[in-house]
């Protein structure tokens, strides 16, 4: 397999593998290009299909994480007909890489078992990959780190991340333009919510800083009920409402 680098010179005429369509990729890219000058990567197939690793310098990360010094992947997806051909192996290899020359102390990453690890890595693969479990999340998310250092200090989750909780009633939902999926779902789940006079708040989280103080592990998409998390997966119209009833 061949890869490619998704730069600023080329990423306009170029497809970023999450999503195919214009408008999904609209706001995901210049979510993109506002990053690559803090050290962002994006390295995906050339081939065309969902096959990348998108990482950041970890002081970088729109997570509440505390983990300078280290590299943080956002998302490394491998679906469909690329799964099965060892191209994850190519693609954190390339990470390890980028990060032993840039002097990084390793590479960290969410993830979570089963059911809850819906857009989220998989700890049985970091785990064979030599990954160890920095830190958990009240909720269940785990914070995964592979050390390329000696004696590094493992990073750790902010305590806002460590124990998830919305101060508000209701549901509350923080999201980013990070997953391009959000940009076509959160307005149908708001109008939905509407429809059905379900309180909804949701928080646009547009900058580093604000990222980093979200009160959960996950801020591409954190979705609350009455002060408590409920999950990180980006959820549709129906999807939602049948949540609505069964969260009650």
């Amino acid at each position: 397999m061949n890869y490619i680098y998704i730069t600023k010179e080329n990423i306009d005429s170029e497809h970023i593998c999450c999503a195919m369509s214009g408008k999904q990729s609209l706001a995901k890219k210049e979510w993109l290009k506002q990053r690559f000058d803090e050290g962002l990567v994006f390295y995906r197939s050339k081939e065309r299909g969902k096959c990348f690793i998108e990482y950041i310098p970890a002081e970088n990360a729109w997570v509440p994480i505390e983990a300078d010094g280290w590299l943080y992947i956002n998302c490394l997806w491998i679906a469909g007909s690329m799964k099965g051909h060892g191209y994850s192996n190519d693609l954190l290899r390339e990470c390890i890489r980028d990060a032993e020359a840039q002097g990084r102390k390793g590479i960290c990453i969410l993830c979570a078992q089963g059911r809850k690890r819906e857009f989220l890595a998989d700890p049985k693969f970091l785990a064979y990959k030599g990954f160890k479990t920095a830190d958990i999340s009240d909720c269940g998310i785990s914070l995964m780190y592979l050390p390329l250092v000696p004696d590094a200090e493992p990073p750790k989750f902010k305590d806002c991340a460590k124990h998830p909780k919305a101060d508000e009633d209701g549901f509350v939902l923080y999201y980013t333009d990070q997953c391009p999926f959000t940009c076509y779902w959160v307005p149908r789940v708001q109008e939905a919510a509407k429809e059905h006079g379900i309180e909804l708040k949701a928080i646009h989280i547009t900058d580093k800083e604000s990222a980093q103080s979200v009160p959960a592990p996950v801020t591409t998409y954190a979705l609350f009920r009455d002060g408590r998390f409920l999950t990180q997966g980006i959820q549709s119209d129906k999807k939602f409402l049948a949540l609505a009833e069964t969260s009650n």
